[in-house]
């Protein structure tokens, strides 16, 4: 396999791929825990602390993919093709998005392979989407390319549609205020978070226009949701103990 490494920005030649990953690899997945207090490690943690992080999903204040405003996709001078390197700053400041960040690297962390989302979370609704973004954190000082100091760089990110939980073809509603566990995978990533950066998490339950918003409210088909069907509702992502969620990373060792 011929593979071009992010972070490091060469190519680098496998006899195998993915490096890392549930069983069949060199490497396996390691959690990167998201604990209290917004902070990520991978260090699980105990059982003390706050149980949860929560946010107000609101499907008319959707969290749009980039900045607004959006213009066309094929106007002249469009942008819509760098998305996926969009700085995602704007993001971490918002109400509806959760930001867990790790403390400063000391040491490169390779990842080669696909992350897992593993939340074990909760709505007050009836069916919710949540998206995860892993993003590197550039240093706020970056002498080399001073535009970059203090970038978001978004490595790997998906959603997961809450009904398709446990069924990808067969839909079905989410218990309110219930814990259920949601995994699934990201993109596949071939990365290295240098020294000096920070590993960030971010989660949220729109991701529009990408995706169709979610009323929120289990219906048959999402696609004839009638208004009354859009409510807010509110998010909770457990950390501690036998629910603590994490993502988990394809570490390279």
């Amino acid at each position: 396999v011929l593979a071009y490494e992010t972070g490091t920005n060469s190519w680098r030649r496998y006899d195998a791929w993915p490096l890392s990953c549930d069983s069949g690899c060199r490497g396996k997945l390691q959690p990167l825990y998201l604990n209290p207090g917004l902070q990520l490690s991978f260090d699980p943690p105990g059982r003390d602390g706050e149980a949860y992080a929560e946010y107000i999903s609101d499907p008319a204040q959707p969290v749009p993919y980039r900045v607004r405003p959006i213009g066309p996709v094929y106007a002249e001078g469009s942008t819509w093709g760098q998305w996926l390197v969009d700085d995602q700053r704007s993001f971490s400041s918002r109400p509806d998005v959760l930001t867990y960040t790790s403390k400063i690297l000391k040491k490169p962390v390779a990842l080669g392979g696909q992350p897992i989302a593993n939340l074990f979370a909760s709505t007050s609704g009836t069916d919710c989407d949540f998206v995860v973004k892993l993003i590197d954190v550039y240093p706020e000082e970056y002498p080399a390319q001073p535009e970059l100091a203090g970038y978001q760089l978004m490595i790997s990110a998906d959603i997961l549609r809450g009904r398709y939980r446990n069924d990808g073809t067969h839909p079905s509603p989410i218990p309110a205020e219930k814990v259920e566990r949601f995994r699934w995978a990201l993109p596949a990533v071939n990365h290295v978070f240098l020294p000096g950066h920070r590993i960030m998490v971010q989660i949220q339950s729109s991701w529009f226009p990408l995706y169709d918003r979610n009323p929120q409210t289990f219906v048959e088909n999402i696609f004839w949701a009638k208004a009354e069907d859009f409510r807010k509702a509110v998010q909770r992502i457990y950390q501690t103990g036998a629910n603590a969620s994490s993502i988990e990373l394809p570490l390279v060792q």
